[in-house]
């Protein structure tokens, strides 16, 4: 059954590579009957305590019929996944349905080798999202007392669990649906896992440069002689089987001659032998492979495979290196031929040009840097991983990040809106990132509409930029000075004509100019004009009204530049604000702008580097400093509260709607889409507690009567097509008809009017209280999930694009913020003196869709137009939905690591 299980009902989808506990990688999967032999062999290799704790008595082997039981199941009623390491079985737990019940008893069994690592907590994660897929709601177990891991296992998921005591046995019985804490519980340990993976990368205690070459010019000659030069603090071996010596270092001719255990591979080889020496890491124990080779014929999938097999990270492949400059490591395994300053900047990229355009930028800057990760293709670590690495290195303030591709959009969200209420990132990214994928980037792409990644991350809090150059900026400002507390901004300058300018382009960013002085006389003595800097900037500093202080200096009459970057650092320094500088008018091409002003190195880890960030033109200085300003009031608001309306409160909703879309997508293959009738869309609504207004299509004049007197006069009549339906100025609806007289006359007017449009049907439906018109969508994108959008009806929405986007689950302020963001939201809180909308049930609608799109991925598209808000309320006058199979989505209630 091993193989036909491959290819009938195999539930390939549940397949997933997983970081356990230490930072090692394996891989999960549905058992098949090929386990057999797997299973025996684990078996016999565990303890007689183990086997007894297992199954109550004592076993040397397993029986046949035994191995079959555990290994042919049918992955609906009896499901078992194993957890696999050099292809060999370390974890396996599965369940058995009990009879035709919502119940499953759940069992496992893990390697006395491997014990420790997490694979019974991510077994259970697994299963249970198994088990809610296949109807299951409960698990029981059956666990002896003294087996204390496994009770351990149960109690610490998050899960509400009952216990009781009966014939020697404890007997556990719990909901399988997630909970808030089993939500906590799950990320806390992915969080812990994939930092500690990628902390061992950045910390090696022993190195091997596999392909380390004599030859000057090439990659191995100089990756070697970086790490040695770095004065890495641990081993550094060669691999070369043509040398005896490379780079004042023995050169081995393979791994296996190494005495020491190699925590990092540093790989350079030709790509056609870069297979084989994954293979010969993975059987030598490496932790994990750092691959700067590069070529199009690198098959990454079966790279990852391969190193997946053995438990290995991959940075890579076409990755420039990694960085640490913690000088209890002091690790340069790139291709930079010198280490950056030390400082609190972390930085993350992917291809290899943007990872060397990135460094070099900060090299120049004199930017302090606590570790930098080049990704490459991105073919296994991702940025992902690298921000739950930054989030517990102390070492690191900021975080720079520049996105070529998402693998997991969801879950960075998740990370990032974590990470950031800590420590600010920055995020550069194109505006078509997402939509065309860079060489060697295997990701889904999206298309969710224009504007919806920019929401996603406006709503995870990351302060984005649009180019390298504006990502570097920001950096050095975060890199050392402290936040602002507010927007209130001093100017001060030498020139009254620049400190108006200045104050113009900070008000054009959002921030407050308190004051502005534009006579700091600096055109006496070097010492007197020192005086009167740090009189001046000491005095703003001081003041109670001002959050930080931009200046802008420009040479004396004389033409000569003085740096006063240095006065300014010093002055400063002792004041919890913020300054930012730019010089103007330098005609020394040897005065360094756009730079951190007197730098030096951060000697405490954490703590601000010191200098003061000097920019080119005054524009710029307060581009940077709006940017971090409107950060630091996104933290100061918080990111809300789960909300969660009226009747949605746990899952029956969730399970009864996924029963009826099951029903409905009978017959539904591939990609078609499915459209509900009115009636079946009335129905999916009502049980998220949406009401849409009942309308009754028509024939004939007399069925016209007879729909509007079984609803009720006052009526209306719309035109069927989706859009004349809302265009009262093309003839396509038409309003306040009051009596069968009027009804008739209106239908044979409408009629007449809409021939020219291909006679359209038509229908009657109730008035609703006048109001504003709005839409809401949602839609299933293949990258991000479900998207919600939200705008006001007309123009602004049909021309102008004026939409506001978010991606679920929104809490109780995104989802504030996303009935307000689109301009013509001012027309919801009373405009030009009609009175304000009730906003609260306008916002309570919205998250109703948002919960059901977040909980039915086969909910392909849905429109409500128009959702009409009033002062009494909301009315949904039509609403249509598409359903469809749905794809697996890249984020769900159990740990995985991106698959490409």
């Amino acid at each position: 059954m091993g193989h036909q299980s491959r290819t009938q009902g195999y539930p390939s989808h549940w397949e997933a590579d997983v970081v356990l506990r230490d930072g090692a990688a394996a891989h999960l999967r549905p058992i098949s009957s090929d386990d057999a032999d797997r299973l025996q062999r684990m078996h016999q290799g565990q303890s007689e305590s183990s086997i007894y704790l297992r199954y109550f008595t004592y076993k040397s082997t397993l029986t046949e019929k035994e191995l079959a039981r555990f290994t042919v199941v049918d992955h609906t009623d009896r499901v078992a996944m194993v957890i696999l390491l050099d292809d060999e079985i370390i974890g396996v737990g599965g369940f058995d349905r009990i009879d035709d019940t919502r119940e499953a008893e759940v069992s496992f069994n893990i390697s006395d080798a491997h014990q420790g690592r997490g694979l019974g907590s991510i077994l259970l994660e697994h299963l249970a999202a198994a088990g809610r897929e296949r109807g299951i709601e409960r698990f029981s177990a059956e666990v002896l007392p003294e087996n204390r891991k496994m009770l351990l296992v149960f109690s610490e998921a998050g899960y509400e669990v009952q216990r009781k005591f009966e014939d020697g046995v404890v007997l556990l019985e719990f909901s399988i649906d997630p909970t808030e804490r089993s939500r906590e519980v799950m990320e806390s340990r992915e969080h812990r896992a994939e930092a500690r993976s990628v902390g061992e990368l950045l910390a090696p205690e022993q190195v091997a440069v596999i392909g380390a070459s004599r030859e000057y010019g090439s990659v191995g000659y100089h990756l070697l002689q970086n790490i040695v030069e770095g004065r890495f603090t641990g081993g550094v071996h060669s691999v070369n089987p043509e040398a005896f010596e490379v780079g004042g270092t023995t050169a081995y001719a393979s791994l296996e001659h190494i005495r020491q255990d190699i925590d990092l591979g540093v790989v350079a080889v030709p790509p056609e032998h870069l297979e084989e020496v994954v293979a010969d890491c993975g059987r030598h124990g490496v932790k994990g492979i750092l691959v700067l080779t590069d070529s199009p014929q690198i098959d990454q999938r079966e790279l990852v495979r391969l190193a997946r097999r053995w438990g290995m990270r991959v940075v890579g492949p076409a990755s420039v290196g990694l960085l640490n400059t913690d000088p209890d490591v002091s690790l340069n395994a790139s291709l930079s031929p010198s280490m950056p300053l030390r400082g609190g900047v972390g930085l993350f990229s992917q291809s290899a040009s943007v990872g060397v355009s990135l460094y070099s930028q900060a090299h120049r800057r004199e930017l302090g840097l606590s570790s930098v990760i080049s990704a490459g293709n991105r073919a296994d670590l991702s940025g992902n991983d690298a921000m739950q690495y930054f989030e517990d290195d102390d070492a690191t303030r900021a975080v720079g990040v520049y996105l070529e591709s998402f693998g997991n959009p969801r879950k960075f969200s998740r990370i990032v809106r974590r990470l950031s209420r800590t420590k600010p990132v920055v995020v550069a990214k194109s505006d078509v990132m997402g939509r065309r994928l860079p060489p060697g980037h295997e990701v889904r792409t999206t298309r969710a509409p224009l504007g919806a990644v920019d929401a996603m991350l406006d709503h995870s809090g990351v302060v984005q930029v649009g180019n390298h150059d504006s990502l570097m900026d920001v950096l050095q400002v975060l890199a050392t000075q402290p936040l602002p507390a507010g927007r209130r901004i001093a100017i001060l300058s030498n020139s009254p004509s620049m400190s108006r300018v200045l104050a113009d382009a900070a008000e054009s960013q959002n921030l407050k100019p308190t004051r502005v002085v534009g006579d700091l006389d600096l055109e006496g003595t070097n010492r007197e004009a020192g005086k009167a800097l740090t009189r001046a900037l000491s005095e703003l500093l001081e003041d109670d009204d001002v959050d930080s202080v931009a200046l802008c200096l420009q040479p004396s009459f004389t033409g000569e530049h003085v740096d006063r970057s240095r006065a300014i650092s010093e002055i400063s320094r002792e004041y919890a604000k913020p300054v930012v500088a730019s010089y103007i008018g330098v005609l020394d091409q040897n005065v360094a702008l756009n730079h951190v002003g007197n730098a030096a190195p951060v000697i405490e880890t954490g703590a601000l580097q010191q200098g003061v960030p000097i920019f080119s033109s005054p524009e710029r200085s307060v581009a940077a400093l709006g940017k971090i300003a409107r950060y630091q009031r996104w933290r100061q608001d918080g990111i809300g509260e789960p909300f969660v309306p009226a009747g949605l409160e746990g899952t029956t909703v969730l399970r009864d709607a996924d029963e009826k879309l099951k029903r409905w997508l009978t017959g539904v293959r591939g990609a078609e889409l499915r459209r509900l009738d009115p009636d079946q869309v009335a129905e999916l609504l009502g049980l998220y507690g949406v009401t849409v207004m009942r309308s009754i299509g028509f024939d004939t004049d007399d069925e016209a009567v007879a729909a509007a007197e079984e609803l009720g006069y006052p009526v209306a009549v719309k035109a069927t097509n989706s859009y004349l339906r809302h265009r009262l100025d093309l003839g396509g609806v038409q309003l306040n008809i009051e009596d069968a007289e009027m009804l008739r006359r209106t239908v044979a007017e409408m009629r007449r009017t809409l021939a020219r449009y291909g006679s359209p049907g038509l229908e009657v439906q109730p008035m609703a209280p006048t109001g504003q018109g709005c839409t809401l969508r949602a839609i299933e994108d293949p990258m991000m999930g479900p998207v919600v959008s939200f705008g006001i009806s007309g123009d602004a929405v049909d021309l102008l694009d004026d939409w506001a986007h978010g991606v679920p689950p929104l809490t109780d302020r995104d989802v504030r913020r996303l009935v307000r963001r689109p301009r013509a939201g001012q027309k919801l809180l009373g405009y030009q003196g009609v009175p304000a909308v009730d906003v609260g049930a306008l916002e309570e609608t919205v998250q109703r869709i948002a919960i059901l799109k977040d909980n039915h991925p086969q909910v392909a598209s849905l429109e409500l137009t128009p959702l009409l808000a009033s002062p009494d309320g909301v009315s949904v006058l039509h609403a249509a939905v598409e359903i469809a199979n749905p794809e697996q989505r890249t984020d769900s209630a159990r740990r995985a690591m991106s698959r490409w």
